[in-house]
């Protein structure tokens, strides 16, 4: 790949995230599909090996102490969370399942575009392993904007993850803790503080959508209770 190429996709595939995370409906559905058609050819056009994309069990079970660290902290923050009594989470296994599964396939999907659609472009035009993970790091986190709570853990994350993939060049432990911690903060912080994880246009939007979740919660034993029919995602307000 050449270095123009990868600069003519990594400002093609980047622009198109942001026009679909600030863009209002009906325009974002379009640039949506236009986004997953673009950025599903820029993979394929590149496409090697499942191995390269970090698919792979080579240097799995060296590097799963990676999952098991964000286990082990994700159970941390639930722990807190419940002695703050801010712990809102579905009242069982399966309704768990339920709404959290797609989140999981969405964590997987958001480490294939920071490892092998941004940070490769970006070994390929810097030429250094830190700054390259650097700027993928910077360019995840601008993507979650202006929620201020994604914006700086995706900041870490984004780096920490890349410099990581470039050390065990897989992608299946990455992705395991990137659910692990975006379902537990999905379910530590009360929604009104993270706006249910939204980030563009459906952050700002969120006050005016949940018009009730903004106010103070009512004091009822300090706990914080969510409808019971929660949304996860949804295709009119961005999330992360």
């Amino acid at each position: 790949m050449s270095r123009r190429r990868a600069l003519l996709e990594l400002t093609i595939s980047y622009t198109l995230i942001l026009l679909v995370i600030w863009t209002p409906n009906p325009i974002q559905r379009i640039l949506y599909i236009t986004a997953v058609i673009v950025l599903a050819a820029v993979l394929a056009l590149s496409f090697r090996s499942c191995e390269k994309l970090g698919l792979r069990r080579t240097n799995l079970l060296r590097s799963l102490w990676i999952a098991i660290a964000a286990l082990l902290l994700a159970a941390i923050l639930v722990l807190v969370a419940a002695h703050l009594h801010t712990l809102h989470t579905p009242p069982s296994a399966s309704k768990f399942i339920s709404r959290f599964w797609g989140y999981a396939l969405w964590a997987l999907v958001q480490q294939i575009l920071l490892q092998d659609v941004f940070l490769r472009r970006l070994l390929l035009l810097t030429q250094s392993r830190r700054l390259a993970a650097l700027l993928a790091a910077v360019m995840f986190a601008l993507a979650h904007l202006p929620n201020p709570i994604l914006v700086p853990i995706t900041l870490l994350w984004g780096f920490l993850s890349c410099l990581l993939f470039l050390h065990y060049r897989n992608i299946i432990p990455l992705a395991l803790a990137h659910a692990a911690f975006g379902i537990t903060l999905a379910i530590t912080i009360p929604p009104p503080l993270i706006r249910n994880m939204r980030v563009g246009l459906g952050f700002l939007r969120y006050g005016a959508h949940h018009p009730s979740l903004t106010k103070p919660a009512p004091k009822t034993g300090g706990s914080f209770s969510p409808p019971p029919t929660w949304p996860l995602q949804s295709n009119s307000e961005v999330q992360t």
